[in-house]
C-alpha cells in the first residue's frame, strides 16, 4: 500500500447506491476542541489567507467513523457516523505542522487518533468514459491541497446546500438529507470541474472511504459514475470551460485495461493521495467482481 493513502472502507464488489448508505449526525462526532485552546486553528487561518486571500471557510461534514452493518435482508449498508466542522478548522489541524502530534495526543487522550483533527469528508469519482477511459485532472497552482498534482474530480458535500447560514446545528440535518448530499455532491463536482452536462452521468455507486495520510488522515467517499460520452466528447465539454475551471489546468485520459497497472508507473507518483484512494478502491471492485 502507498503510505501517502490508507483505506478505511471497503464496500462490496461494484459499489453500493444512495438507498444503502445511512448517515447518523451527531454533536458527539465532532473533533474535540484542541489539547491548548483553539487559537492556533485562527493563527494558521490568518497566515494562509495572507498568502491565499480566495480561499473562504464554510460548514463541512466531519466523517466520525463509517461501518459496513446488515439490514433486514442481510445485504450490507454503509453507516456514516458524522459531525460539523469547517475549512477553517481543517487547514488549521490537519494541515498544521502540529498534526502528527496531534493525532498522538488524539490517541493518548481519547483513544482516537483522530480526535482533534476536522477530518471534512471528501468525495471523488472513478470517472469512466463510453470507451473506456477514467477521466483526470490536473490540479492548478492556485488550490489549496496538491497544487500541480493530477486529481479525480470531487470536493466536499456541503452543509449549506442543505441549511444555508453560517452556524448549522446538527438537529437540521436528517440522515437521508445528508447520504443525498453526499451522493449529488459528486454529480455537481463532476459538472462543476469537467463541464459535463447532469444527463450524461450515471447515478454513483459508492466503492469506499480512504483516508489521506499527508493531511493527517483526511477521509474522502470515492465513487464510480459511468458518462456516456466518449473521452474526446468530455475533452471538448472540459475545453470550453466551467464553474471550477480555475482549478484545474488540464485533463487526462487513461483506459481503463491499464489502471489496474497504474501504481506501476510514472504517472502514479503525479496522482495526490485522494485520486490514489479513488483508483485503489476502483481497482479492488474490479478485481473481486471479475
Amino acid at each position: 500500500m502507498d503510505p501517502e493513502v490508507s483505506l478505511l472502507l471497503q464496500c462490496p464488489p461494484g459499489g453500493l447506491p444512495e438507498d444503502r448508505v445511512q448517515a447518523e449526525m451527531n454533536p458527539a462526532h465532532n473533533r474535540r476542541p484542541l489539547p491548548g485552546g483553539d487559537k492556533a486553528i485562527t493563527a494558521i487561518w490568518e497566515t494562509r489567507l495572507q498568502a491565499q486571500p480566495w480561499l473562504f471557510d464554510a460548514p463541512k461534514f466531519r466523517l466520525h467513523s463509517a461501518s459496513l452493518v446488515p439490514i433486514g435482508s442481510g445485504e450490507p449498508q454503509v453507516l456514516l457516523r458524522l459531525g460539523l466542522t469547517s475549512y477553517k478548522d481543517f487547514l488549521g489541524t490537519n494541515w498544521a505542522t502540529s498534526a502528527a502530534w496531534l493525532r498522538q495526543q488524539g490517541a493518548a487522550d481519547w483513544g482516537d487518533r483522530q480526535a482533534y483533527l476536522a477530518d471534512p469528508l471528501g468525495v471523488g469519482a472513478a470517472l469512466a468514459t463510453a470507451d473506456d477511459f477514467l477521466v483526470f485532472l490536473r490540479r492548478s497552482q492556485q488550490v489549496a491541497e496538491a497544487p500541480g498534482l493530477v486529481d479525480v474530480p470531487g470536493g466536499h458535500p456541503e452543509p449549506q446546500a442543505l441549511c444555508p447560514g453560517d452556524s448549522p446545528q446538527h438537529k437540521d440535518f436528517p440522515g437521508e438529507l445528508v447520504v443525498r448530499e453526499l451522493f449529488s455532491s459528486v454529480l455537481q463536482e463532476i459538472c462543476d470541474e469537467v463541464n459535463l452536462p447532469l444527463l450524461t452521468l450515471s447515478q454513483p455507486l459508492l466503492l469506499g472511504i480512504a483516508r489521506n495520510e499527508t493531511s493527517a488522515g483526511r477521509a474522502s467517499a470515492e465513487f464510480y459514475v459511468q458518462c456516456s460520452l466518449t473521452s474526446e466528447q468530455v475533452r471538448k465539454h472540459y475545453l470550453s470551460g466551467g464553474p471550477e475551471a480555475h482549478e484545474s489546468t488540464g485533463i487526462l485520459f487513461v483506459e481503463t485495461q491499464k489502471v489496474q497497472r497504474l501504481q506501476e508507473t510514472e504517472m502514479w507518483a503525479e496522482l495526490c493521495p485522494s485520486a490514489k484512494g479513488a483508483i485503489l478502491l476502483y481497482n479492488w471492485s474490479r478485481d473481486v467482481t471479475a
